[in-house]
Parts: C-alpha cells; structure tokens; sequence
C-alpha cells in the first residue's frame, strides 16, 4: 500500500514523506499495511506542522477542519484555527497571464492603472488594486497559476487515505470517505471564483433589507460581473484598515471610541444573528481579517467563499438550543441534540443528559459577563460527539462564526456578553414566529382553517363510524426496533424447543435401557442417546458462536 501512494506521483511521494518524517506513526503504520486499531491524529502542534509542511493546500484543509469541532475537540481547533499560510506572492508576469485569458478585452483597455505590487497574498489567490477605465476603484482577487493541478492530485491522496481509515470502526461511524468528499467539494468549491462571486451577491443583498440593524453601517462589496470569472473577481475597493486595528474615529460618536466598539460589536452581533437564525445562509469565517472599518465608519464583510447554510428546521431547533444553553437547561439541550442528530445507533439518552448536567453546572455559579459562551457550544458539541451523535457539519461551521464573533467583539468590548445581546433578539423571533409577520392575515387564516375543519369533521366521523360497525376499518401500526426483538425472541423459543426436546430424547432412552430386558430394543435407546448428543451439541455450539453465553 505504502508502494503504491509514492509510485502515484512525486507530490503524493513527497506528502507520505513529509508526513512519516513528522513521526505520525498511526499513518506510518496505516500505509505500510501494519496492524492498526482506531484512528490515532497526531498531537495538535504536530498536525499543525504537517499541515503547514505540506504547504497552501492543506493550510486551507486545515482551516476547513477547524471548522468542525463536532469531528474535533477543542485542543485541536485551537491549533488549526491559528493556520496562516506563508506563500509568497506570485511574480506580476505571471499573474497577468491569468488575468489576460480570464478577460474579454485586453488589459490596457479595461484597466487605467493596475498596482503591481500585491496587497494581500493567500493560499488561493492573491489580491491587487487597480482603477477601470470609468474611474471606479476595483480590487483584483486573481487565482495562483497552476493551483487547479496541485489540488486535484492532493484530493486524489485525500480520499485514497478515507477510504483506509473507513475499513475502521470509526471511519464507518463517522463516514469518514463522505466527510473526504465534502472537504474535497469545499476545496474545488473555493477554486471557483464565480460561486464566491455569487455568495458575495447574495450575502450583500440579504445584509441590505433588514429591521435588526442600520444597513447602512455595514456593507459587502460590490461585485462586477462583467469582468468575473471562475479565476478571478473584480469588486469594489473598500477603503479601510482591518476592524482590530482601526483607532475608531467616527464623528457620530463625537471622540467616544468606547461606545463606537460597543455598537460595533453589536452591529456584528446582530448582522450574524440574521444570517443564522433567520436568512439561514451565513458568512462562515469572520475571523479578524475577513472584517475591515472604512474610512467612512461602516464595518465591511469580506471573503464570501467560505459560507454555511441552515434549513427552517434545524434553525428553529437551533435557537432552541441557544435558548436552553442559555438558561442551562440540561433537559431540554439533551431533547434538541438528539432533534439536531437523530441517530440510528442507541443512545444512552439518561447518561448524555448527565453529561450536559455536569457541563451546565461548572456554570451555574459564575456571572453572566463571565461566561465565554462561544466555548460553552464548543463543549455542547463535544458532549454529543463523545456520545457517538453525529452533529451536521453545518453547525459547526456556525459554531466556528460564532467563536470567531466573540473573540472580535470581547477584543473591541471587554465588557460584551453574547448571551445578553441574544435574549431580546430571541425573544422578538419567538413572538414573530408565533403570530407570524401580519397578525391580522395569520388570525384570518386560522379562522378560516377552523371553519373547514368544522364542516368537514362530521363527514369523517360518519364514514369512521361506517367503517367501524361494517368491520372493513383496519390498522397499521409500526413500531421501530420491534424487528429485532421479534428475531431475538424466535431465536430464544426456538433454543428452549431444542433444549426441551433434548431433555425428552434423554428421559426416553434413560426409560427404554432401564425397561427393557431384551437385547432387541436396545438400539431404540442408543438412536435416541445419539441424537440428544448430537442436538445438544449442535446447540452449545450455536451459543457459542452467537456470542451470547453470559
């Protein structure tokens, strides 16, 4: 096995290599056929560091799985949401030569003036400023040349690996070749710079109608489809600097930088809250250099190309959650995890909602101000986890913005508590859902429902009624597990049958040998002792194998 990752390709060679010289022996022992028992990562600075040897790519697998701390626990998380990748920026000559064959018309009649010079440089792309020739100001996200290859030979060793760590128990619980393809989709999903330009569009058009916030303090930039392509992005340059580093002197605030961080951090708190909670579709890696403050005093979103989405359904058992963490309700998270992830394998339901107990209780005791509530999901999550309940990756993705926010607004406000600025919110979301958006049309349809159900209720009493006494009514009931208790209880009726059977094979020999004087009849008695034997033996051997001895 070990032979045939290398032979696949130098960079797959130079992956196995990087990765055993990194001391990782569960892989070492994995890829050369060795006997292997569960799943073992390395600690988490050694994963950060293969990681980071391995170079963009799996800087940005990295990043991604930082995202998941239903798949990962804390320690983990931490180490890999800290990646950076170091990549120099790619020399001009090269850039423009993706540039020119993503564009329609040539450089110089597109452009007035393009900067050289790169103003950020990432995994994926690396960005310029640059003036159309209409005067508007545009930034340039352009993709690495030959970035396309390096992936998909990286995705064909990713997956290879799955389906290894999928012969495992754990990579069949966890379907761990499904999880390989969603990060591999993710990855292609971020080469294709029109999806970003799509979710930048939507995210902008979604933050523009609100009632939870000013649209007009925070914004998304404005993408140019005339110029987009599937490897490059022209939008508009917002000027600003990066929120953490901004000195916040925003004339509405009149010198008070202190209440402008508190409104701030609200602002962001509330934009978020919208995303999750109510449009279901979320900008999912805030971290301080995605969020920039203008020179104008509005907050700017950037880099669309990670974003999560979130059904009706799991977004009302969702804020449900919130809610019951909130008041550390551990009855109530117990009920919601199990909604969030119905599992088709038992689950000890009494020692799970112990567990969250034992969770909820270190923060009884403490202040509201002190509870780091980013954190507190972070353990929820890894409770359901160590029960072996499979939570959506989308709510890790959400669980990862929300930590990300926290940690942004706690640096601007000390002070800031999620949990205080959530209530009120929750608590309008609640009512609207109960009385809907126009009360009065929401009170005219129930009426009207009410009226149909009035005048259809005697009919089907009458035909219920008819059924019943004309004895053509029948009913189908299923029970879910009743299969395999059946199975069991016919295995177990037909061992006492067989043990019964026998005990009456023995007794009638024994009966025979003990009556019988003549020699004539003796066989009657050895066929039966014959067949006891090899009856009974046949059913201790059938015990045994079952499993089930104690």
């Amino acid at each position: 096995m070990f032979s045939r990752i290398v032979q696949t390709g130098s960079r797959q060679g130079e992956i196995v290599e990087v990765v055993l010289r990194n001391g990782w022996d569960y892989m070492r022992r994995l890829l050369t056929g060795g006997k292997v028992d569960e799943p073992k990562l390395p600690p988490p600075k050694v994963l950060r560091n293969i990681l980071v040897e391995l170079g963009p790519v799996y800087v940005k697998l990295g990043q991604l799985l930082s995202t998941r701390p239903d798949l990962l626990s804390p320690d983990y998380i931490e180490a890999l949401s800290t990646l950076q990748a170091e990549v120099p920026p790619v020399e001009w000559a090269e850039i423009e030569i993706v540039m020119r064959k993503q564009l329609h018309l040539p450089l110089d009649e597109t452009f007035s003036a393009i900067q050289l010079q790169p103003v950020a440089a990432g995994s994926i792309a690396q960005t310029h400023r640059a003036t159309l020739k209409d005067g508007r100001e545009v930034a340039l996200k352009v993709q690495r040349p030959g970035l396309s290859a390096v992936i998909e030979q990286d995705i064909t060793l990713i997956r290879l690996i799955a389906r290894l760590v999928a012969q495992t128990d754990f990579g069949q619980y966890y379907d761990i070749v499904a999880i390989a393809e969603e990060f591999t989709q993710a990855l292609r999903t971020e080469l294709d710079f029109t999806q970003e330009a799509h979710y930048t569009d939507q995210l902008r058009q979604n933050l523009s109608n609100t009632r939870w916030f000013d649209p007009k303090q925070i914004t998304v930039p404005e993408i140019y489809w005339e110029f987009t392509s599937d490897k490059l992005i022209v939008m508009e340059w917002l000027d600003g600097v990066p929120l953490l580093a901004a000195t916040f002197a925003n004339p509405a605030f009149e010198g008070d930088s202190d209440r402008e961080r508190e409104e701030i951090s609200t602002l962001l708190l509330r934009a978020f809250f919208q995303q999750i909670c109510l449009d279901g579709f979320f900008h999912a890696d805030p971290h301080p250099g995605n969020l920039f403050y203008l020179r104008d005093g509005r907050v700017a979103l950037f880099d669309c190309g990670m974003v999560g989405r979130i059904d009706p359904r799991t977004q009302q058992i969702l804020l449900e959650l919130v809610l019951a963490i909130v008041n550390l309700d551990a009855q109530r998270c117990t009920q919601l995890v199990l909604q969030l992830a119905p599992s088709v394998n038992p689950i000890n339901r009494v020692k799970l909602q112990t567990e969250f107990d034992q969770l909820l209780r270190r923060y009884y005791s403490l202040n509201i101000t002190q509870v780091n509530f980013s954190k507190l999901v972070y353990e929820v999550l890894q409770v359901a986890r160590n029960n072996k309940i499979r939570i959506p990756g989308n709510l890790g993705l959400c669980a990862k913005a929300i930590a990300n926010l926290e940690g942004i607004a706690r640096s601007l406000d000390p002070n800031f508590n999620i949990p205080n600025k959530l209530r009120p919110m929750m608590t309008e979301v609640f009512q609207r859902q109960i009385v809907g958006e126009a009360p009065l049309v929401a009170l005219l349809r129930t009426a009207l429902d009410l009226k149909n159900l009035s005048l259809q209720s005697p009919r089907q009493v009458e035909l219920l009624l008819d059924r019943v006494t004309s004895e053509t009514l029948q009913w189908n009931l299923s029970v879910r597990e009743v299969e395999p208790l059946r199975r069991t209880l016919d295995s177990s009726a037909n061992r006492l049958s067989f043990s019964v059977v026998v005990g009456a094979l023995i007794i009638g020999a024994a009966i025979i040998s003990a009556n019988t004087q003549s020699s004539q009849v003796y066989w009657v008695s050895d066929v039966l002792f014959a067949a006891a034997s090899f009856l009974g033996l046949w059913l201790i051997v059938s015990i045994l194998r079952s499993g089930q001895l104690k």
